[in-house]
């Protein structure tokens, strides 16, 4: 079975953070720190803060859509560990 996932970089050098959804966290990493994402190449390097993995594609689309909605750095903060 196919395991999906929603996934939290960060990256140091902007104090920014990216939400995203795969069903390969290496590959996507890559893609982010390789410039292939368009919405991530200004702020490289990336690092994987936190994930979260479903077995049904439809819960990790959902998971993705509401912590994308928080648009609160202070939550993302708490929910990383990064503070």
């Amino acid at each position: 079975m196919q395991m999906h996932f929603v996934y939290i970089l960060y990256s140091d050098r902007f104090d920014s953070f990216y939400i995203g959804y795969t069903t390969d966290m290496d590959r996507r990493l890559l893609e982010h720190n390789s410039g292939l994402t368009k919405s991530t190449k200004a702020k490289r390097p990336w690092r994987m803060v936190y994930h979260e993995k479903f077995e049904l594609q439809a819960d990790a689309l959902r998971r993705e859509k509401f912590l994308k909605a928080q648009k609160n750095k202070s939550f993302y903060y708490r929910l990383t560990g990064l503070i």
